[in-house]
Protein backbone atom coordinates (compact mmCIF):
# COMPACT_ATOMS: atom_id res chain seq x y z
CA UNK A 1 0.00 0.00 0.00
CA UNK A 2 2.64 2.47 0.96
CA UNK A 3 4.61 1.79 -2.18
CA UNK A 4 1.35 1.74 -4.48
CA UNK A 5 0.37 5.15 -2.94
CA UNK A 6 3.31 7.17 -2.27
CA UNK A 7 6.37 5.55 -3.62
CA UNK A 8 8.94 7.67 -5.28
CA UNK A 9 8.42 6.47 -8.45
CA UNK A 10 4.55 5.95 -9.91
CA UNK A 11 2.77 6.55 -6.40
CA UNK A 12 -0.90 7.25 -6.67
CA UNK A 13 -0.30 10.23 -4.59
CA UNK A 14 3.24 10.86 -5.51
CA UNK A 15 3.37 10.27 -9.33
CA UNK A 16 0.05 10.08 -11.16
CA UNK A 17 -0.45 13.75 -11.37
CA UNK A 18 2.23 14.25 -13.62
CA UNK A 19 0.55 12.13 -15.95
CA UNK A 20 -2.39 14.71 -16.04
CA UNK A 21 -4.40 12.97 -13.40
CA UNK A 22 -6.47 14.21 -10.62
CA UNK A 23 -7.40 11.70 -8.14
CA UNK A 24 -10.03 14.22 -6.52
CA UNK A 25 -13.42 14.97 -7.78
CA UNK A 26 -16.24 13.79 -10.64
CA UNK A 27 -13.50 13.51 -12.85
CA UNK A 28 -10.76 11.62 -11.09
CA UNK A 29 -11.59 8.08 -8.84
CA UNK A 30 -13.96 9.82 -5.60
CA UNK A 31 -14.96 12.82 -4.32
CA UNK A 32 -14.37 13.40 -0.60
CA UNK A 33 -16.91 15.00 1.82
CA UNK A 34 -15.19 18.94 1.14
CA UNK A 35 -15.78 18.55 -2.42
CA UNK A 36 -19.40 17.79 -1.99
CA UNK A 37 -20.02 20.79 0.32
CA UNK A 38 -17.94 23.81 1.23
CA UNK A 39 -21.01 23.38 4.50
CA UNK A 40 -18.55 20.17 5.92
CA UNK A 41 -15.03 22.55 6.12
CA UNK A 42 -16.97 25.37 7.97
CA UNK A 43 -18.42 23.12 10.28
CA UNK A 44 -15.54 21.44 10.96
CA UNK A 45 -14.02 25.11 11.53
CA UNK A 46 -16.72 25.90 13.92
CA UNK A 47 -15.56 22.78 16.29
CA UNK A 48 -12.36 24.01 16.36
CA UNK A 49 -13.43 27.59 17.22
CA UNK A 50 -15.91 26.13 19.98
CA UNK A 51 -12.87 23.97 21.26
CA UNK A 52 -10.89 27.44 21.34
CA UNK A 53 -13.49 29.35 23.22
CA UNK A 54 -13.94 25.86 25.57
CA UNK A 55 -10.23 25.68 26.35
CA UNK A 56 -10.43 29.89 27.47
CA UNK A 57 -9.56 31.34 24.60
CA UNK A 58 -5.81 31.45 24.59
CA UNK A 59 -4.12 34.55 22.79
CA UNK A 60 -1.51 32.70 21.29
CA UNK A 61 0.16 29.42 20.56
CA UNK A 62 -2.44 27.96 18.52
CA UNK A 63 -1.30 25.78 15.90
CA UNK A 64 -3.53 24.40 13.13
CA UNK A 65 -2.20 21.02 11.26
CA UNK A 66 -3.90 19.08 8.89
CA UNK A 67 -2.30 15.65 7.70
CA UNK A 68 -3.08 14.26 4.17
CA UNK A 69 -4.57 17.57 3.11
CA UNK A 70 -5.93 16.46 -0.40
CA UNK A 71 -6.57 19.54 -2.98
CA UNK A 72 -6.23 21.93 0.67
CA UNK A 73 -10.34 22.27 0.12
CA UNK A 74 -11.27 21.19 3.48
CA UNK A 75 -8.69 23.92 5.04
CA UNK A 76 -9.30 26.47 2.79
CA UNK A 77 -12.70 25.92 4.09
CA UNK A 78 -11.59 25.98 7.83
CA UNK A 79 -9.79 28.85 7.01
CA UNK A 80 -12.30 31.19 5.69
CA UNK A 81 -14.04 30.13 8.60
CA UNK A 82 -12.18 31.08 11.16
CA UNK A 83 -11.34 34.82 9.49
CA UNK A 84 -14.90 35.32 10.37
CA UNK A 85 -13.57 34.86 14.58
CA UNK A 86 -10.55 38.08 14.73
CA UNK A 87 -9.76 36.95 18.44
CA UNK A 88 -9.01 33.45 17.30
CA UNK A 89 -7.68 34.46 13.76
CA UNK A 90 -5.21 36.56 16.01
CA UNK A 91 -3.96 33.50 18.46
CA UNK A 92 -3.16 31.26 15.61
CA UNK A 93 0.85 31.34 15.16
CA UNK A 94 0.90 28.46 11.98
CA UNK A 95 -0.82 26.69 9.39
CA UNK A 96 0.83 23.01 8.80
CA UNK A 97 -0.40 20.67 6.24
CA UNK A 98 1.61 17.55 6.43
CA UNK A 99 1.78 16.23 2.57
CA UNK A 100 4.10 13.63 1.08
CA UNK A 101 3.17 14.98 -2.52
CA UNK A 102 5.37 17.52 -4.37
CA UNK A 103 2.50 18.19 -6.78
CA UNK A 104 -0.34 18.20 -4.16
CA UNK A 105 1.84 20.70 -2.23
CA UNK A 106 1.45 23.47 -5.22
CA UNK A 107 -1.77 22.60 -5.81
CA UNK A 108 -2.77 23.30 -1.85
CA UNK A 109 -0.29 26.49 -2.04
CA UNK A 110 -2.17 28.12 -5.05
CA UNK A 111 -5.65 27.48 -3.20
CA UNK A 112 -4.70 28.51 0.08
CA UNK A 113 -2.16 31.52 -0.43
CA UNK A 114 -3.14 32.44 -3.87
CA UNK A 115 -1.36 31.54 -7.69
CA UNK A 116 1.38 33.61 -7.56
CA UNK A 117 2.31 32.84 -4.05
CA UNK A 118 5.77 31.46 -3.93
CA UNK A 119 7.26 28.85 -1.33
CA UNK A 120 10.00 30.03 1.00
CA UNK A 121 12.48 27.52 3.08
CA UNK A 122 12.05 26.89 6.41
CA UNK A 123 12.71 24.89 8.98
CA UNK A 124 9.95 21.87 8.96
CA UNK A 125 9.90 22.07 5.01
CA UNK A 126 8.38 25.44 2.81
CA UNK A 127 6.04 28.00 3.38
CA UNK A 128 3.73 30.83 1.94
CA UNK A 129 1.72 33.05 3.78
CA UNK A 130 -2.25 32.16 3.99
CA UNK A 131 -4.51 34.54 1.49
CA UNK A 132 -7.60 34.16 4.41
CA UNK A 133 -6.25 35.40 7.75
CA UNK A 134 -2.69 35.83 6.39
CA UNK A 135 -0.65 33.37 8.83
CA UNK A 136 2.57 31.18 7.51
CA UNK A 137 1.27 28.14 5.80
CA UNK A 138 4.06 25.35 6.52
CA UNK A 139 4.29 22.20 4.27
CA UNK A 140 5.60 19.15 5.95
CA UNK A 141 6.42 15.81 3.85
CA UNK A 142 5.71 14.08 7.78
CA UNK A 143 4.52 14.99 11.35
CA UNK A 144 7.65 14.26 12.64
CA UNK A 145 8.80 17.14 11.13
CA UNK A 146 6.85 19.71 13.17
CA UNK A 147 7.92 20.24 16.49
CA UNK A 148 6.37 19.04 19.54
CA UNK A 149 6.24 21.80 21.70
CA UNK A 150 4.96 22.34 25.50
CA UNK A 151 3.34 25.75 25.28
CA UNK A 152 1.41 25.51 21.94
CA UNK A 153 -2.28 24.40 21.65
CA UNK A 154 -2.33 22.26 18.49
CA UNK A 155 -5.62 21.37 16.51
CA UNK A 156 -5.62 18.27 14.40
CA UNK A 157 -7.70 17.24 11.55
CA UNK A 158 -7.43 14.17 9.95
CA UNK A 159 -9.86 13.35 7.34
CA UNK A 160 -9.63 10.34 4.84
CA UNK A 161 -6.33 9.61 5.94
CA UNK A 162 -6.55 6.63 8.19
CA UNK A 163 -7.80 4.44 6.20
CA UNK A 164 -5.13 4.94 3.28
CA UNK A 165 -2.41 3.97 6.00
CA UNK A 166 -0.60 0.46 5.30
CA UNK A 167 -2.37 -2.61 7.56
CA UNK A 168 -1.63 -6.25 7.75
CA UNK A 169 -4.10 -8.49 7.58
CA UNK A 170 -3.42 -11.67 9.67
CA UNK A 171 -5.21 -15.19 10.47
CA UNK A 172 -5.46 -17.60 12.91
CA UNK A 173 -4.16 -21.55 11.94
CA UNK A 174 -2.31 -24.52 13.41
CA UNK A 175 0.81 -24.10 14.63
CA UNK A 176 4.44 -24.93 12.78
CA UNK A 177 5.12 -27.14 15.65
CA UNK A 178 1.68 -28.63 15.58
CA UNK A 179 -0.08 -31.84 14.00
CA UNK A 180 -0.27 -31.38 10.33
CA UNK A 181 -3.78 -32.83 10.67
CA UNK A 182 -6.22 -31.25 13.78
CA UNK A 183 -7.22 -34.00 16.38
CA UNK A 184 -10.57 -35.12 15.74
CA UNK A 185 -12.25 -33.02 18.77
CA UNK A 186 -10.45 -29.93 17.51
CA UNK A 187 -12.95 -26.95 17.00
CA UNK A 188 -14.23 -26.79 13.25
CA UNK A 189 -13.16 -23.13 11.35
CA UNK A 190 -15.54 -20.53 12.82
CA UNK A 191 -16.06 -16.81 11.47
CA UNK A 192 -13.78 -13.91 13.69
CA UNK A 193 -17.17 -13.28 15.59
CA UNK A 194 -17.18 -16.22 17.43
CA UNK A 195 -15.98 -16.34 21.25
CA UNK A 196 -12.67 -17.25 22.25
CA UNK A 197 -12.16 -20.35 24.35
CA UNK A 198 -14.57 -22.48 22.70
CA UNK A 199 -12.12 -25.19 20.95
CA UNK A 200 -12.44 -28.53 22.80
CA UNK A 201 -8.80 -29.64 22.83
CA UNK A 202 -6.44 -27.48 24.73
CA UNK A 203 -3.72 -29.41 23.34
CA UNK A 204 -3.78 -28.01 20.04
CA UNK A 205 -1.74 -24.56 19.75
CA UNK A 206 -2.36 -21.46 17.04
CA UNK A 207 -0.59 -18.72 15.70
CA UNK A 208 -0.81 -15.99 13.65
CA UNK A 209 0.11 -16.62 10.11
CA UNK A 210 0.69 -12.96 7.74
CA UNK A 211 -1.31 -12.73 4.38
CA UNK A 212 1.46 -11.39 1.77
CA UNK A 213 1.36 -9.78 -1.45
CA UNK A 214 2.78 -12.48 -3.88
CA UNK A 215 3.02 -12.60 -7.90
CA UNK A 216 0.42 -14.09 -9.69
CA UNK A 217 2.09 -17.84 -10.28
CA UNK A 218 2.47 -18.41 -14.38
CA UNK A 219 -0.10 -21.26 -14.74
CA UNK A 220 -2.77 -19.19 -12.79
CA UNK A 221 -2.09 -16.41 -15.21
CA UNK A 222 -1.90 -18.72 -18.11
CA UNK A 223 -5.46 -20.03 -16.96
CA UNK A 224 -7.20 -16.62 -16.35
CA UNK A 225 -6.17 -15.27 -19.67
CA UNK A 226 -7.64 -18.64 -20.93
CA UNK A 227 -11.14 -18.03 -19.15
CA UNK A 228 -11.23 -14.44 -19.83
CA UNK A 229 -10.60 -15.76 -24.08
CA UNK A 230 -13.31 -17.91 -23.74
CA UNK A 231 -15.88 -15.31 -22.26
CA UNK A 232 -14.77 -12.34 -24.76
CA UNK A 233 -13.31 -10.32 -22.20
CA UNK A 234 -9.81 -8.44 -23.10
CA UNK A 235 -9.24 -7.88 -19.25
CA UNK A 236 -5.66 -8.80 -18.68
CA UNK A 237 -5.66 -11.27 -15.31
CA UNK A 238 -3.86 -9.81 -11.84
CA UNK A 239 -0.20 -9.67 -11.59
CA UNK A 240 -0.54 -9.72 -8.04
CA UNK A 241 -2.79 -11.64 -5.14
CA UNK A 242 -2.73 -12.69 -1.11
CA UNK A 243 -1.40 -15.57 -0.11
CA UNK A 244 -1.18 -17.13 3.55
CA UNK A 245 2.55 -17.25 5.02
CA UNK A 246 3.79 -20.68 5.42
CA UNK A 247 5.37 -19.93 9.04
CA UNK A 248 5.08 -17.21 11.06
CA UNK A 249 6.73 -14.08 9.76
CA UNK A 250 8.19 -10.89 12.08
CA UNK A 251 5.14 -9.08 11.90
CA UNK A 252 2.77 -11.57 12.56
CA UNK A 253 4.52 -12.36 16.00
CA UNK A 254 4.57 -8.90 17.56
CA UNK A 255 1.29 -7.05 16.48
CA UNK A 256 -1.45 -9.17 17.12
CA UNK A 257 -0.10 -9.32 20.51
CA UNK A 258 0.00 -6.00 20.87
CA UNK A 259 -3.52 -5.65 22.31
CA UNK A 260 -6.12 -8.31 24.24
CA UNK A 261 -8.58 -7.49 21.09
CA UNK A 262 -6.58 -9.63 19.16
CA UNK A 263 -5.21 -12.06 21.33
CA UNK A 264 -8.37 -13.26 22.53
CA UNK A 265 -9.02 -14.54 18.66
CA UNK A 266 -6.12 -16.44 17.99
CA UNK A 267 -7.17 -19.50 19.60
CA UNK A 268 -10.05 -19.39 17.28
CA UNK A 269 -8.92 -21.34 13.76
CA UNK A 270 -9.23 -19.19 10.94
CA UNK A 271 -9.59 -16.20 12.60
CA UNK A 272 -8.98 -12.75 10.39
CA UNK A 273 -7.44 -9.49 11.62
CA UNK A 274 -6.36 -6.55 10.04
CA UNK A 275 -4.01 -4.39 11.91
CA UNK A 276 -2.77 -0.52 10.87
CA UNK A 277 0.53 -0.05 13.08
CA UNK A 278 1.03 4.02 11.24
CA UNK A 279 -2.50 4.65 12.80
CA UNK A 280 -1.54 3.65 16.14
CA UNK A 281 1.51 5.77 15.56
CA UNK A 282 -0.35 8.88 14.19
CA UNK A 283 -3.03 8.57 17.49
CA UNK A 284 -0.66 8.72 19.81
CA UNK A 285 1.75 11.60 18.13
CA UNK A 286 -1.61 13.63 17.84
CA UNK A 287 -2.29 12.27 21.70
CA UNK A 288 1.26 13.91 23.06
CA UNK A 289 1.22 16.76 21.13
CA UNK A 290 -2.02 17.24 23.28
CA UNK A 291 -1.74 15.76 26.38
CA UNK A 292 1.76 15.48 26.72
CA UNK A 293 4.15 13.18 27.47
CA UNK A 294 7.24 12.18 29.75
CA UNK A 295 9.32 13.94 26.47
CA UNK A 296 7.29 16.56 26.33
CA UNK A 297 5.50 18.17 29.78
CA UNK A 298 2.87 20.41 28.97
CA UNK A 299 2.10 22.90 31.52
CA UNK A 300 -1.76 21.98 30.73
CA UNK A 301 -2.99 19.42 28.71
CA UNK A 302 -4.30 21.46 25.51
CA UNK A 303 -5.37 21.14 21.67
CA UNK A 304 -7.69 18.42 20.17
CA UNK A 305 -7.79 16.22 17.18
CA UNK A 306 -10.73 15.46 14.93
CA UNK A 307 -10.57 11.92 13.14
CA UNK A 308 -12.80 11.63 9.90
CA UNK A 309 -13.08 8.03 8.22
CA UNK A 310 -15.18 5.69 7.30
CA UNK A 311 -14.29 2.07 10.23
CA UNK A 312 -15.67 -0.42 12.21
CA UNK A 313 -15.95 0.78 16.50
CA UNK A 314 -16.95 -2.16 17.40
CA UNK A 315 -15.19 -5.09 15.63
CA UNK A 316 -11.40 -5.46 14.25
CA UNK A 317 -12.01 -4.83 10.40
CA UNK A 318 -11.65 -7.94 8.06
CA UNK A 319 -11.19 -8.30 4.54
CA UNK A 320 -11.61 -4.42 4.03
CA UNK A 321 -8.47 -4.04 1.64
CA UNK A 322 -10.16 -1.96 -1.52
CA UNK A 323 -8.86 -0.77 -4.68
CA UNK A 324 -10.97 2.54 -6.03
CA UNK A 325 -10.75 4.02 -9.84
CA UNK A 326 -13.09 5.95 -11.70
CA UNK A 327 -15.79 5.92 -8.86
CA UNK A 328 -15.82 2.05 -9.00
CA UNK A 329 -14.65 -0.89 -6.74
CA UNK A 330 -11.71 -2.08 -8.32
CA UNK A 331 -9.60 -5.30 -6.93
CA UNK A 332 -6.65 -3.60 -5.27
CA UNK A 333 -3.87 -5.61 -7.30
CA UNK A 334 -5.08 -4.29 -10.28
CA UNK A 335 -2.96 -1.49 -12.11
CA UNK A 336 -0.46 -0.55 -9.35
CA UNK A 337 -0.23 3.25 -9.04
CA UNK A 338 -3.07 3.93 -10.89
CA UNK A 339 -5.56 2.72 -8.01
CA UNK A 340 -6.45 4.57 -4.92
CA UNK A 341 -6.09 1.88 -1.99
CA UNK A 342 -7.99 2.09 0.99
CA UNK A 343 -9.13 -0.14 4.11
CA UNK A 344 -11.55 0.56 6.71
CA UNK A 345 -10.49 2.18 10.05
CA UNK A 346 -10.20 0.39 13.46
CA UNK A 347 -11.43 3.60 15.65
CA UNK A 348 -10.80 1.60 18.76
CA UNK A 349 -7.58 0.79 18.08
CA UNK A 350 -7.02 4.50 17.34
CA UNK A 351 -8.68 5.11 20.75
CA UNK A 352 -5.87 3.18 22.61
CA UNK A 353 -2.62 4.30 20.86
CA UNK A 354 -3.85 7.96 21.57
CA UNK A 355 -5.15 6.71 25.84
CA UNK A 356 -1.69 4.61 26.42
CA UNK A 357 0.34 7.53 24.65
CA UNK A 358 -0.20 10.28 27.44
CA UNK A 359 -2.01 10.53 30.26
CA UNK A 360 -3.31 14.01 29.35
CA UNK A 361 -6.34 13.04 26.66
CA UNK A 362 -9.12 11.55 26.23
CA UNK A 363 -11.37 10.28 23.39
CA UNK A 364 -14.95 10.79 22.53
CA UNK A 365 -16.51 8.97 19.76
CA UNK A 366 -16.36 7.99 17.49
CA UNK A 367 -20.27 8.60 15.82
CA UNK A 368 -22.00 8.75 12.86
CA UNK A 369 -20.90 11.72 10.07
CA UNK A 370 -24.72 12.67 10.47
CA UNK A 371 -24.79 12.52 13.89
CA UNK A 372 -21.60 14.71 14.43
CA UNK A 373 -22.97 16.93 11.27
CA UNK A 374 -26.25 17.53 12.43
CA UNK A 375 -25.31 18.36 15.72
CA UNK A 376 -22.85 21.42 14.33
CA UNK A 377 -25.91 22.87 12.61
CA UNK A 378 -25.42 21.51 9.05
CA UNK A 379 -29.26 22.14 7.89
CA UNK A 380 -29.42 25.16 9.38
CA UNK A 381 -26.19 26.57 7.81
CA UNK A 382 -27.77 25.09 4.33
CA UNK A 383 -30.71 26.62 4.72
CA UNK A 384 -29.18 29.91 5.03
CA UNK A 385 -26.93 29.36 1.43
CA UNK A 386 -29.82 28.20 0.14
CA UNK A 387 -31.71 31.53 0.74
CA UNK A 388 -28.71 33.56 -0.23
CA UNK A 389 -28.48 31.53 -3.44
CA UNK A 390 -32.40 31.11 -4.57
CA UNK A 391 -32.71 34.63 -5.44
CA UNK A 392 -29.11 35.20 -7.39
CA UNK A 393 -28.14 31.93 -8.52
CA UNK A 394 -32.00 30.09 -8.95
CA UNK A 395 -33.32 26.71 -7.87
CA UNK A 396 -30.74 24.91 -9.41
CA UNK A 397 -27.76 26.19 -7.39
CA UNK A 398 -30.50 25.66 -4.03
CA UNK A 399 -31.06 22.22 -5.17
CA UNK A 400 -27.91 21.78 -5.37
CA UNK A 401 -27.14 22.79 -1.63
CA UNK A 402 -29.92 20.67 -0.69
CA UNK A 403 -28.66 17.36 -2.48
CA UNK A 404 -24.93 17.65 -1.40
CA UNK A 405 -25.92 18.26 2.72
CA UNK A 406 -28.24 15.17 2.11
CA UNK A 407 -25.91 13.13 0.61
CA UNK A 408 -23.15 14.20 3.56
CA UNK A 409 -25.94 12.81 6.16
CA UNK A 410 -27.34 10.26 4.82
CA UNK A 411 -27.89 7.18 6.84
CA UNK A 412 -28.79 4.55 4.52
CA UNK A 413 -26.56 1.25 4.51
CA UNK A 414 -23.58 2.58 2.09
CA UNK A 415 -24.81 6.53 3.11
CA UNK A 416 -21.81 8.62 3.94
CA UNK A 417 -24.14 9.57 7.42
CA UNK A 418 -23.80 5.93 8.44
CA UNK A 419 -20.66 4.52 6.89
CA UNK A 420 -18.18 7.67 7.79
CA UNK A 421 -17.12 8.33 11.87
CA UNK A 422 -15.95 11.05 13.74
CA UNK A 423 -13.34 10.72 16.46
CA UNK A 424 -11.96 13.30 18.90
CA UNK A 425 -9.17 13.55 21.71
CA UNK A 426 -9.28 16.65 23.78
CA UNK A 427 -7.47 17.24 26.91
CA UNK A 428 -8.18 15.14 29.85
CA UNK A 429 -10.63 16.82 32.08
CA UNK A 430 -12.56 13.43 33.22
CA UNK A 431 -15.35 13.19 31.30
CA UNK A 432 -16.68 16.65 32.96
CA UNK A 433 -17.19 17.73 29.25
CA UNK A 434 -18.20 16.56 26.45
CA UNK A 435 -17.46 18.34 23.16
CA UNK A 436 -19.63 20.15 20.26
CA UNK A 437 -20.81 17.67 17.80
CA UNK A 438 -20.59 14.68 20.97
CA UNK A 439 -23.44 15.22 22.86
CA UNK A 440 -22.07 18.65 24.85
CA UNK A 441 -21.93 22.53 24.10
CA UNK A 442 -19.29 25.02 24.67
CA UNK A 443 -18.65 25.39 27.52
CA UNK A 444 -15.79 27.82 28.72
CA UNK A 445 -13.07 27.24 31.00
Amino acid sequence: MRMCLTGDLGGYYTGAIGQDRDQFGVKGDFVTSPEISQIFGELVGVWFIAEWISQGRPKKGVQLIEVGPGRGTLMDDVLRTVARFPAMADSIEGIFMVEASPELRDTQKQLLCGPDAQFTKCDAGSQSNGKHIRKPIVWAESLKSIPVEANKMPFIVAHEFFDALPIHTFQSALASAAPSKPLATTAPAASPARPAGTETNASVSYEWREMMVSPTSPTLMASAQAKSRAAGKSEAPEEFQLILSSKPTRHSRYLPESSSRYRQLKHTPGSVIEICPDACLYAADFARRIGGSAGVQKPQPSGAALILDYGTSETIPINSLRGIRHHKLVSPFSAPGLVDLSADVDFTAIAEAATLASDGVEVHGPVPQAYFLELMGIKERAEMLIKAVITTQGSTTAKSIENSCKRLIDRGPSGMGKVYKVLAILPENDGRRKPVGFGGDVRPT
